[in-house]
C-alpha cells in the first residue's frame, strides 16, 4: 500500500470514528513515519517476507464472541475483546468508587481524551521508534485503556483477554495503554489468544506508564495459534521509585517477533523481566528484551528461559544499558535455552552497554541440549522418553515459574507448557 492510499484510509477511519483532531494529526504523522523509519532489527531473524505487512485500510469489524474452552476463560475476565469488538467490560464496585477507569481504547478517546492525549505515544512509546511502531499508531482500531488514580491500591488483578479473530481475514492492530498514577498499585494479567482457521497478522502494542512510587505487576500469557504471525511490543516507562514486574509467557505457535523494553527514567526505579518461551515444529521466535537505566540507583533484572523442539528457532536478545549519569545503577541478566532436537536452532545473546563507572552489572547465558546423564537416570527407572523429557523441561523452567507472584498463574502456566509440548495441532 502506497503512502497516499494509506493516508486516505487512515483519515477516512478517523473521521468515521469522530476522532479528535490531535489523534488524527498523530495518525497522519505515523503514516509519514512508517514510510521513512527502518524496521526494528532482530538479530539472526529475517522477517521482511512475513505477512506482517499484509494489511488493508483500517476499519472496525464486528466480531462474535468465542465458544468452547476459550469461552470459559472469557467469562472470568474484566476486559474481553474479540477482534475490534469489546464483548465484556466489568470492574468491581470498589475499584469504580476509587476512580479506576477500565475501557476500550475507542471509548477512552471519546470520554477520557485528556488522559489518552497526555500519555498515548508520549512516554513509554514514541512515534519515531521504528517502522512497526509507527504502523500500529496509524492503524490502531482498539485495545484496552486502564487508569489507576493516585494512592489507589487494587489487590485483585485486572484480567484481560484479547482474541485475534481468524474466522475471517482482517487487520488486527491493538494498542493498549496502562497508567499507574503516583503511589498506586495494580496487578494486570493480559491473555492473547486466537480463534478460527484463517491466517492473519497481529500487531499488539502495550504502553505501561508507572508514575512516581507506583508498582505495576504485569503478566502476559500469549497463546496465539500457528495461523497467527505476530509482532508484540510491550514497553514500560518508570518514574522515581516506581517498580514494574513483567512476567511473560510466550506460548505462541506461529512466527513471532517481540520487543519487551523498559526505561528506568526516575531515580530508584526498578524493573524485573521474567520470560518463558517454547518454540516447536518450524516456528521462529525472536524476543528482544531491553532495560535501560537512566536514573540514579535504578535496578534492572532480565531472566529468560526457552525450550526449542523439532526444527524451530528461538533467539533471545537481552540488552542492559546503563546511561551516563546513572550512578549506582544495577543491571543483571540471565538468558538460557534448552534444545531437544538436533534440528533446533537457538541463540542467547546477552549484551551489556555501560556508559557509567559507578555501577554493578553482570550477565549469564547458555545454549545446550538435554543432559544425557539426567535422561539416562530417568530412562533407567522405566520412565518413557517423552515423559522424561518433559520432566527435564519442567525442572529447567522451574526456576522462573516458582518466582511468579500468583499461585493460580503458576498452575495455569504449567498446564499451558504441558499442552504446548504435547499438542500436535500446534
Amino acid at each position: 500500500m502506497d503512502a497516499t492510499t494509506l493516508l486516505a484510509g487512515v483519515q477516512a477511519y478517523a473521521h468515521a470514528q469522530n476522532e479528535p483532531d490531535w489523534l488524527l494529526k498523530l495518525r497522519e504523522q505515523a503514516v509519514a513515519a512508517y514510510f521513512k523509519l527502518p524496521l526494528p532489527k532482530f538479530e539472526k531473524i529475517s522477517y521482511k517476507d512475513w505477512p506482517l505487512f499484509n494489511f488493508t485500510a483500517p476499519t472496525a469489524i464486528e466480531s462474535a464472541p468465542v465458544t468452547g474452552e476459550l469461552a470459559a476463560t472469557a467469562a472470568t475476565q474484566q476486559f474481553y475483546a474479540v477482534g475490534d469488538s469489546t464483548i465484556q467490560l466489568t470492574l468491581p464496585a470498589e475499584a469504580l468508587q476509587q476512580g479506576v477507569i477500565l475501557s476500550d481504547l475507542r471509548s477512552a478517546i471519546q470520554h477520557h481524551g485528556d488522559l489518552v492525549e497526555t500519555y498515548l505515544m508520549q512516554k513509554a512509546l514514541k512515534l519515531g521508534d521504528d517502522k512497526l511502531t509507527a504502523l500500529n499508531t496509524a492503524m490502531m482500531t482498539n485495545g484496552f485503556f486502564l487508569y489507576v488514580p493516585k494512592n489507589v491500591e487494587l489487590k485483585a488483578p485486572i484480567e484481560i483477554l484479547q482474541v485475534v479473530d481468524n474466522r475471517t481475514q482482517q487487520n488486527y492492530f491493538s494498542h493498549n495503554l496502562l497508567i499507574a498514577d503516583t503511589s498506586s498499585r495494580v496487578n494486570v494479567i493480559q491473555r492473547l489468544a486466537s480463534v478460527g482457521d484463517q491466517a492473519n497478522a497481529a500487531h499488539v502494542l502495550v504502553e505501561v506508564v508507572a508514575e512516581a512510587n507506583s508498582q505495576v505487576n504485569f503478566a502476559g500469557i500469549d497463546t496465539l495459534d500457528h495461523r497467527t504471525t505476530a509482532y508484540l511490543n510491550r514497553r514500560g516507562y518508570l518514574a522515581n521509585d516506581a517498580k514494574l514486574d513483567w512476567e511473560l509467557a510466550e506460548m505462541n505457535a506461529g512466527d513471532v517477533i517481540a520487543d519487551f523494553d523498559s526505561e528506568l527514567k526516575g531515580r530508584g526505579s526498578e524493573a524485573m523481566v521474567k520470560t518463558i518461551a517454547i518454540a516447536n515444529r518450524e516456528q521462529t521466535q525472536g524476543l528482544d528484551t531491553r532495560v535501560t537505566n537512566y536514573g540514579k540507583k535504578t535496578v534492572a533484572n532480565i531472566v529468560q528461559r526457552g525450550i526449542i523442539l523439532d526444527a524451530a528457532t528461538l533467539i533471545f536478545n537481552g540488552i542492559g544499558h546503563i546511561i551516563k549519569g546513572a550512578h549506582g545503577a544495577k543491571a543483571d541478566q540471565e538468558n538460557r535455552l534448552l534444545m531437544l532436537s538436533s534440528k533446533a536452532r537457538g541463540d542467547a545473546d546477552p549484551i551489556l552497554l555501560i556508559d557509567e563507572n559507578d555501577v554493578e552489572a553482570g550477565h549469564a547465558a547458555s545454549v545446550g541440549r538435554v543432559d544425557e546423564q539426567q535422561m539416562y537416570y530417568l530412562l533407567s527407572r522405566g520412565i518413557p522418553k517423552p515423559e522424561a523429557e518433559r520432566l527435564v523441561i519442567r525442572g529447567f523452567l522451574a526456576g522462573v515459574i516458582t518466582e511468579l507472584r500468583s499461585q493460580r498463574l503458576r498452575h495455569e502456566l504449567n498446564a499451558l507448557i504441558e499442552r504446548r509440548l504435547t499438542d500436535g495441532n500446534n
